[in-house]
């Protein structure tokens, strides 16, 4: 009995924990996508708000929730407000299976910084990421608006094509590890001595520009393109609803598929990987906290360079961003499978 209320105390407490980290992140990361946006236009961005505008956010989202929240004429209020949950929820959903670092104990019980270990992890965040598309649809649909029903079209499409190229990306990993735990590719990785991106570059490349599509980053943003459909999909949608599709889709997801990369491909929570030598930790003088720093700079360091992309390159075509996922990035995975299928007994050995 008391094994069971221990479980579920950390169990709880790891849910609090995740959920404040994520929606609490998610909701700065707006802070600090503007923040690089200017340094790279050079110009300061938000600095009126708190020092240097660190409650930006936070103004943000008061001048979201005091706006009345409208809703079209002829809508479908239930799937309206369904689209929205449908799309948080399952975002927010696969951090339960994001290993944030090694075991360790408390008061002599071990705990693993994991919501829930299960030995198809990965297949979880194939079928959390596959939600997205309904819930895009519902939102354009439910909206009664031409233009939202273009741009959820669009984006659905988009979703449909590089769902299938990110899941045959990411076939390399699992392969090489034989599991579909993400707590145990970690650690094949750190038993191996060698981070997976070494041995699959190429399904690196393809997962992180898939990953782009998937999350409607430029070059890839063309169910919003503003000249076209003012925001796409979220035209009709008010208030702080329309704050909660951003930080789903731009920030929430984003971080979430950068985790996801960290961990299949970059080694998860261990330091710098030299090939086929080991492993060189800088941060050795952190003691225990440096497995979790290096999981937090590795993210970030993704996280950052998506920024750098979106306000570097000009927006694609629908018809080049299709064509790109059927005839290009697709057979790469392919040409990856075949060769991951000669690496891997070498590996296994």
């Amino acid at each position: 009995m008391e094994g069971v209320l221990a479980w579920l105390i950390i169990t709880l407490i790891k849910i609090l924990v995740i959920l404040g980290i994520v929606l609490g992140v998610g909701a700065y990361l707006t802070l600090v996508e503007r923040k690089v946006a200017a340094h790279i236009q050079r110009r300061p961005g938000p600095m009126v708000v708190g020092w240097h505008g660190l409650l930006q956010p936070l103004a943000d989202g008061l001048k979201l929730l005091t706006k009345e929240d409208l809703f079209p004429r002829y809508g479908n209020r239930f799937l309206y407000n369904l689209a929205l949950v449908m799309a948080l929820v399952p975002a927010t959903l696969v951090f339960a299976v994001v290993p944030f670092g090694p075991e360790f104990e408390v008061f002599g019980v071990k705990v693993k910084p994991i919501l829930t270990d299960v030995n198809i992890g990965l297949l979880l965040v194939f079928a959390l990421g596959s939600m997205a598309v309904f819930a895009i649809a519902l939102a354009g649909w439910a909206s009664n608006s031409k233009y939202a029903l273009i741009g959820s079209m669009r984006k659905a499409g988009i979703v449909v094509s590089y769902e299938v190229v990110i899941t045959f990306a990411v076939m390399g990993p699992i392969i090489l590890a034989g599991t579909l735990s993400t707590y145990d590719i970690v650690q094949k990785q750190i038993e191996q001595k060698l981070w997976y991106m070494w041995l699959q570059p190429l399904a690196f490349v393809v997962y992180m520009f898939a990953m782009l599509a998937e999350t409607g980053r430029v070059p890839f943003d063309i169910q919003e393109a503003e000249a076209e459909l003012v925001t796409g999909f979220t035209v009709e949608y008010g208030g702080m609803k329309f704050g909660l599709f951003p930080l789903v889709e731009w920030y929430i997801e984003v971080l979430s598929l950068s985790a996801i990369a960290v961990v299949l491909f970059m080694g998860g929570w261990s330091p710098i990987n030299i090939p086929f030598l080991g492993f060189v930790d800088p941060l050795f003088f952190l003691g225990p906290l440096s497995p979790f720093v290096w999981f937090i700079l590795k993210v970030s360091l993704l996280f950052l360079f998506v920024l750098w992309l979106h306000w570097t390159l000009p927006r694609y075509r629908i018809d080049q961003i299709t064509t790109t996922a059927w005839k290009v990035m697709l057979p790469l995975t392919f040409v990856n499978l075949v060769l991951t299928a000669v690496i891997a007994p070498l590996i296994w050995r």
